[in-house]
């Protein structure tokens, strides 16, 4: 800004140049007249010609600055006029010195007169060059003060001085004045390219427009915009009412929309407002403004009618819809998720309370999903998806509600349930539904489905209730194996209660030293003879007492603290059998969850090493089970405990899904027989008697021995000395001990061993 406020004082001072020339040249005429008969001849003109060149100097290079008032100047631009005004000066400071102290009064006045009047029309000419202007009044002034002070004419020195100084602050002054309206030129010309900007990229938008109405709230004066934004002809809706515009085809049947009315109340009330966002009509297609608007008033205070602004909004508003939407449905089936089902159902409950009616919760599980997701992939898994979501919605009624919790978790709001038969049979009606073939992309998958209903307001009064009462009715439904419903129950709280505090319980039990181990005896069936112990985990509560490993093993399993428990289990089981003499061994019951760790072989050969256990001493023990999850690396885990030389034995082989492949690919060294089927062939059933039989014989055959598990009676052992079964394991012969009584029988087997 300050360059173009220099260049704004050299154009000034371009523009007064000729006048300045002028000024010059009427002074040395005029001195010449006056003082032709006074001063000689060679030095008048001497005189009189040097003024005029240097003047005509002055002008020309004046003239030659560039014309440009919008331009810009250097600060050495405007410092480089100030010779242009010395020069002056000391030409015009010659003139009293030609005349010299003698001249008399009139003469001596006569100067003064002249040199005045052109100092005055340079503070007027040179205003806006301060320094310029300044050396010339200033060098005049001291030529004729300074003649005057050194005779005496002290008085007359100082009226100089101060009339020049009176001329230079003018001057000061004047030059002031242009720098500050010239800025203020700049900051107003910069503030209307800016509004000229903002009003250009409004019009450019073509979105936002004006509207006016008079005091009848008709329309006035319409912007082009406007009558665009109406769809029709600028002009043609002027005198229409403003709200009839808005309503558009809804105007004539009064069915218009809230907001309509609210604009309606407010123009009627002269209020202002301000994003008022109403669906307007334009063409048979719905559109969305938002509009603000003042009240006008004239001249006499009277109302003038509304001046206001508005914009289409459609497509923030679509927008927004969709955000919406997007935080409400489920984006892969389209159904209602977690929020609106919640939602849902506080809206269920709340008419079932007002109407002193019922309503009810399905939360729906599907089993063996996991398979497809494992086996073909994620977007399978997505599309079967989509599939169950058809089956659900087409299940229900315009009453229901249906959406999708998550993963493969769905849910079912029933808003009116007074019939509990027809909600048992929409839950048996999925079950059957979803349980059908899904042929996708050339496979045909079966799938089922576990469902959990809770009914308003026995099982719950208030949305999380219910949803945490269909929550354990689905638990146990999945428990039970899938494939069916369990409406819920008073004692499914208790146990889930239960649950909860013996998992709160179990978190804290091997830190407080509550969990430890007792051992049962495993004997040779043909002579009785010692062979080892099994390791068994017990957990006795301070308060709780003993809790037995079915309950609280699972928890374990599921909370994942198996993990640090199943590792102090093997540490403790081979601290205490590393002290036993002889080369009686122990086994540890394994679980599918410690071998799916990794860290579980470093854990055993961890374990090993820092005992001093022989690793052919130790036997793990796993279920079927472990078998089932392919791909989590647990036969990896297997063989990598089975190279440190500890042995495996294969527990309950029989009571679950067994096969015999893993039998020839895993390096078992004992099958374990269940006690059911123990009990069973010392009953004489054909059955167990054949499985044992085979299982004696397969082991025989692969190298392995069999420990029969669970022999009680004199029976029952006989039976299985004469199945063949090589090992026994029962309280027949030991129930299991605790540590100080298990050493006990080891010392005296080995005291007995000493003694044959």
């Amino acid at each position: 800004m300050w360059g173009r406020i220099r260049a704004a004082q050299l154009h000034a001072g371009r523009q007064m140049v000729l006048f300045l020339l002028a000024a010059n040249l009427v002074s040395a005429a005029i001195i010449v007249t006056m003082f032709g008969a006074v001063i000689p001849a060679w030095q008048l003109w001497g005189h009189v010609g040097a003024i005029a060149a240097i003047a005509v100097a002055v002008t020309v290079r004046r003239l030659r600055t560039p014309d440009s008032p919008d331009g810009y100047a250097s600060v050495a631009d405007l410092r480089r006029t100030w010779p242009e005004g010395l020069a002056l000066g000391l030409a015009w400071s010659v003139a009293p010195l030609m005349l010299g102290p003698d001249a008399d009064a009139a003469t001596a006045l006569g100067l003064w007169m002249v040199l005045s009047v052109l100092m005055t029309a340079a503070a007027v000419a040179m205003a806006p060059l301060v320094l310029a202007v300044g050396l010339f009044i200033g060098g005049i002034a001291a030529a004729v003060a300074l003649p005057l002070a050194f005779t005496g004419n002290y008085i007359a020195a100082a009226a100089v001085t101060l009339f020049a100084a009176l001329l230079i602050l003018i001057a000061i002054g004047r030059a002031r004045g242009l720098v500050d309206l010239r800025g203020s030129e700049l900051t107003l010309a910069d503030r209307d390219e800016t509004v000229s900007m903002l009003l250009r990229e409004f019009g450019d938008a073509g979105a936002d427009w004006l509207w006016e109405t008079d005091a009848a709230r008709r329309i006035v004066k319409a912007s082009p915009r406007f009558a665009i934004a109406c769809g029709v002809e600028p002009g043609a809706i002027d005198g229409t009412p403003f709200l009839q515009v808005l309503a558009g085809s809804t105007w004539e049947s009064g069915d218009v929309s809230p907001a309509l009315r609210d604009l309606s109340e407010k123009m009627r009330a002269r209020q202002s407002f301000r994003d008022l966002v109403l669906p307007v009509g334009i063409g048979g297609k719905e559109r969305w403004w938002s509009i603000a608007a003042s009240p006008r008033f004239d001249g006499t205070g009277q109302f003038a009618g509304f001046r206001g602004v508005g914009s289409d909004v459609t497509e923030q508003r679509l927008t927004a819809d969709k955000i919406a939407r997007m935080a409400r449905f489920d984006p892969l089936t389209g159904l209602p998720n977690r929020l609106s089902v919640n939602e849902a159902l506080t809206r269920a409950l709340e008419e079932a309370t007002h109407w002193q009616s019922r309503c009810a919760f399905m939360m729906i599980d599907l089993d063996r999903f996991k398979v497809v997701n494992d086996t073909l992939g994620h977007p399978v898994g997505d599309r079967l998806l989509g599939r169950v979501s058809e089956r659900l919605a087409r299940l229900t009624t315009d009453g229901d509600i249906v959406g999708r919790l998550g993963g493969d978790e769905f849910a079912v709001v029933v808003r009116d349930a007074r019939d509990g038969e027809r909600v048992e049979r929409l839950a048996r009606a999925i079950i059957d539904a979803l349980s059908q073939p899904y042929d996708l992309d050339e496979h045909t998958l079966y799938i089922g489905a576990s469902v959990g209903v809770a009914t308003s307001p026995r099982d719950g009064s208030t949305a999380e209730t219910l949803v945490r009462s269909a929550d354990l009715a689905l638990y146990r439904s999945k428990d039970r194996g899938g494939g069916v419903f369990h409406a819920y129950e008073p004692q499914l709280h208790v146990a889930a209660e239960e649950r909860r505090v013996l998992e709160m319980a179990l978190r804290k039990a091997l830190q407080n030293g509550e969990l430890r181990l007792q051992y049962q005896p495993v004997v040779a069936a043909a002579d009785g003879a010692l062979r080892g112990f099994e390791a068994l985990l017990r957990w006795e509560h301070p308060t709780l007492g003993n809790i037995p490993p079915a309950k609280f093993v699972p928890i374990a399993e599921e909370t994942r603290l198996i993990g640090p428990i199943g590792e102090w289990v093997v540490r403790s089981a081979c601290a205490e059998a590393a002290g036993w003499s002889g080369d009686l061994s122990v086994a540890v019951n394994v679980s599918p969850e410690q071998l799916h760790s990794p860290q579980f072989a470093a854990t055993v050969a961890s374990a090993l090493a820092q005992t001093g256990l022989a690793a052919h001493r130790l036997e793990l023990e796993v279920t079927e089970s472990v078998f089932l999850r392919e791909g989590t690396g647990a036969v990896r885990v297997l063989e990598r405990i089975l190279d440190l030389g500890v042995k495996l034995s294969l527990d309950d082989f029989g009571t679950g899904y067994s096969s015999l492949g893993y039998l020839a690919r895993t390096r078992f060294s004992t099958i374990k027989i269940d006690r059911s089927f123990v009990a069973a062939a010392a009953q004489g059933v054909p059955e167990p008697v054949a499985i044992i039989r085979a299982v004696v014989a397969l082991a025989n055959s692969l190298g392995m021995a069999t420990t029969a598990e669970g022999v009680e009676t004199e029976r029952e052992l006989e039976t299985i000395r004469g199945l063949g079964c090589t090992r026994i394991q029962g309280y027949y012969f030991g129930r299991p001990l605790p540590v100080a009584e298990a050493r006990a029988l080891v010392e005296r087997r080995a005291d007995a061993s000493r003694a044959a």
